[in-house]
């Protein structure tokens, strides 16, 4: 396989860009800036940006599969950035594998896509996208995916959506790090009554489900023009998982709670005064936060494993073993 990995200095870029390096493939990274452990890997490294039309296109050349897991990710911020970033920068990716005949799409989506504030209890991918975002990242993501899915068969390019639900595990730079940051400051809260069952991943489990789907993705093949939910087989309640979390960094459980009514009218008030105040930085509490946070949204995963045999690589027990001395580590800094 000769490889395009966009975002891939990224959490789960890199993962993919290794795993592919592992088995012997030839794989090119587009990103913001370079990464030299990368390149020392053998990965042919290019910088660009995702709005770049012209750069987006010829880092596609020579390529016969592209995995485009970049993406700007947050709850918070002006629509023309997530945009810019998400849905024409999808636009672009699609655009440059036309172009230079490249012949399998992977992208890398989001369970938010679907979201709409209701719980999702063992839900499948017969979800219709959501037609009420309360942040633009999914709104810019779900745009990006329907481009996706509708550029299945254009030109001989084969495509796929995979939607990755809470990565997770070493090298995380946004979920981890945030969560030991808040809890050493006692500012953890339980939103709602605790017992939301929510489905999460681990990361090296994330980057093999994509390269089987790109393995088994052709235009002939059941993959092509689907999405996927991929997660771990069962799902696990949120605020039990959190504490696991605390108590392998040698941090005290959340004991303190707030309720998802109050959470979500405080997210309100904070988006109305941050707006106003043109304040860039993300708030504490945001609608759509306090509704992830209290609701239930856990997915089946029986489409990935009978259409690419999707399976994890790594138990979860043994991904909080690798993790460990990372959580210890940020608690202690």
């Amino acid at each position: 396989m000769r490889a395009l990995v966009t975002g891939g200095g990224g959490f789960l870029g890199r993962y993919i860009v290794e795993q592919l390096v592992a088995r012997g493939d030839s794989v090119r990274v587009f990103s913001r800036q370079r990464y030299p452990e990368l390149e020392a890997l053998g990965v042919a490294s290019l910088t660009g940006d995702l709005e770049d039309k012209a750069t987006v296109a010829a880092a596609c050349s020579g390529i016969d599969t592209v995995f485009h897991a970049a993406a700007l990710p947050g709850i918070w911020g002006p629509w023309k950035l997530f945009h810019g970033v998400n849905t024409i920068g999808t636009h672009h990716v699609i655009e440059g594998c036309r172009k230079y005949g490249v012949g399998r799409l992977v992208f890398t989506s989001s369970p938010s896509v679907v979201y709409d504030g209701q719980d999702h209890c063992g839900a499948d991918e017969s979800l219709p996208y959501a037609t009420k975002f309360l942040c633009h990242y999914p709104h810019t993501k779900a745009l990006a995916e329907q481009a996706v899915l509708e550029a299945n068969g254009c030109g001989g390019l084969a495509t796929c959506a995979l939607r990755p639900h809470l990565i997770w595990g070493p090298r995380d730079t946004q979920l981890i790090p945030r969560l030991i940051a808040r809890a050493r400051r006692g500012q953890l809260r339980r939103v709602g009554d605790g017992q939301n069952m929510i489905s999460m991943i681990y990361v090296e489990n994330a980057a093999r489900a994509h390269l089987q789907a790109a393995d088994a993705l052709s235009l002939s093949s059941p993959v092509a023009g689907q999405a996927y939910f991929i997660n771990e087989s069962e799902p696990v309640n949120l605020w039990d998982w959190i504490n696991t979390l605390l108590d392998r960094a040698g941090l005290l459980p959340i004991t303190k709670s707030i309720s998802a009514r109050a959470a979500a009218t405080i997210g309100g008030v904070l988006e109305v005064v941050y707006g106003l105040c043109q304040i860039s930085s993300e708030p504490r509490m945001t609608r759509f936060l306090a509704s992830q946070l209290s609701r239930s949204h856990w997915y089946r995963i029986d489409k990935a494993q009978n259409n690419f045999g999707f399976a994890p690589l790594v138990s979860v027990e043994e991904g909080l073993c690798r993790l460990e001395p990372e959580l210890r580590n940020a608690a202690t800094v």
